[in-house]
């Protein structure tokens, strides 16, 4: 049998090679976690062949059935196959860094914008995020809402994301999801491909992964009830978010939007510019936690906060991961909870679209003009391929550009 096709025959890496590779994708992953997985395939199943192509779709199938960053799942369980939790972590922290120092400079920097040309560009950045959800919303819908079953579960799921006064948490939909996944499409989803030996670690190791995740998740949840910031409530509300995110980076927007804006940490303002900013780095889209950390009022320490706030939100799934490895094998093979996930994803395409509703929308777009810059931003994105830094950077400046023009002629 060739040397492909078992990852524990693959050569043994040191946590520093890990680290170098992981890094260089780092500084140049631009198009979000597709395109990530794309970058991981040829740069290790390909090239390096670090790992099997097997083994490599059984992490991205593991990774697509958790909370948590996919892309940054993956990075974490292939520097964990190759260099132990070391490499892990190495691959963790090199993929995840160059973003994270972006967007802590930007929240540095979006502090003293504060002048009206200023305000224009970040308003310009608002409305890509507009598009982005609303691609985003568009993808999710083909690939986890494939059918009409799972089309009403997610119509549910953003009506009650909707119902803002009867206090319907994003926990509860995603209950409500999973309890109708479980009833309705038993049997209609199919099997991942079988475990690849070599691919788990041991029970134990993954026991006490989970157990720190149960305990730090009930302590977060008891401590995300007050509204005074501080580092105890800032790491709760973040680390709690993290847990939840089923369905990838652009669901951390509606999610983190009710654990800081509504707690008046930060405006929702600078909240979407933040949003917009990060769609044109390179990297894991949960970056955008260093920004909100550091842009968090008030704080004595915004760049302690900002690095508190990134290590809480991508910790809950990379425990998961580590915790869901030797038991990949048992869940996957269990038809009632492949289709309780499949209720879940589902359901997060509807926490999704009531996003993209609101807070997005309403408090993005307010004219006709924001209609169709939106509108042309989201048709730049879903028909052709221009990357998503460049749309940032041209719709930025091009803001900024309309905010010199005499009042009389300015769009």
């Amino acid at each position: 049998m060739p040397p492909e096709n078992h990852p524990s025959s693959a050569p043994r890496q040191s946590a520093t090679a890990v680290f170098l590779a992981f890094l260089r994708l780092g500084c140049t992953s631009f198009g979000g976690p597709v395109a990530h997985l794309g970058y991981f395939q040829r740069e290790f199943v390909e090239r390096r062949a670090w790992v099997s192509a097997d083994a490599y779709a059984e992490l991205v199938a593991l990774s697509q059935s958790l909370p948590g960053p996919a892309s940054s799942q993956v990075g974490f369980g292939i520097g964990m196959l190759t260099a132990g939790m070391p490499g892990a972590l190495a691959a963790w922290v090199g993929f995840t860094g160059p973003s994270a120092a972006l967007m802590l400079a930007f929240a540095f920097g979006h502090a003293a914008l504060r002048g009206p040309h200023a305000m224009a560009a970040l308003h310009g950045l608002q409305l890509v995020a507009v598009a982005v959800v609303a691609q985003a919303v568009l993808a999710m819908q083909k690939k986890l809402s494939p059918d009409a079953v799972r089309m009403g579960i997610a119509a549910v799921a953003a009506a009650l994301a909707l119902w803002r006064p009867a206090g319907v948490g994003t926990l509860a939909v995603l209950v409500v999801g999973a309890a109708a996944g479980r009833a309705l499409l038993q049997g209609k989803v199919a099997e991942p491909a079988a475990a690849v030996s070599g691919l788990c670690l041991s029970r134990r190791v993954g026991g006490v992964a989970l157990g720190t995740f149960a305990v730090l998740l009930l302590a977060a949840t008891l401590a995300a009830k007050g509204n005074v910031l501080s580092a105890r409530t800032l790491a709760a509300a973040f680390y709690r978010t993290g847990a939840l995110v089923f369905g990838g980076g652009h669901v951390v927007l509606p999610l983190l939007q009710n654990a800081v804006v509504a707690k008046g940490w930060i405006g929702q303002d600078a909240y979407l510019a933040g949003y917009g900013a990060a769609q044109a780095l390179p990297g894991p889209l949960f970056s955008f936690a260093a920004y909100v950390g550091a842009a968090a009022q008030p704080a004595a320490h915004p760049l302690l906060d900002g690095l508190l706030a990134l290590v809480c939100l991508f910790l809950p799934g990379l425990l998961l991961i580590t915790a869901a490895l030797p038991f990949w094998g048992a869940i996957r093979s269990r038809a009632s909870l492949r289709s309780a996930l499949a209720g879940i994803n589902a359901a997060m395409v509807g926490v999704l679209f009531a996003a993209m509703v609101h807070p997005v929308w309403t408090e993005s777009v307010h004219s006709f003009v924001d209609v169709g810059v939106a509108g042309g931003v989201f048709a730049v994105l879903t028909l052709t391929r221009m990357p998503a830094w460049a749309i940032v950077l041209c719709v930025g400046g091009l803001s900024w550009a309309a905010s010199l023009l005499p009042a009389g002629i300015r769009p």
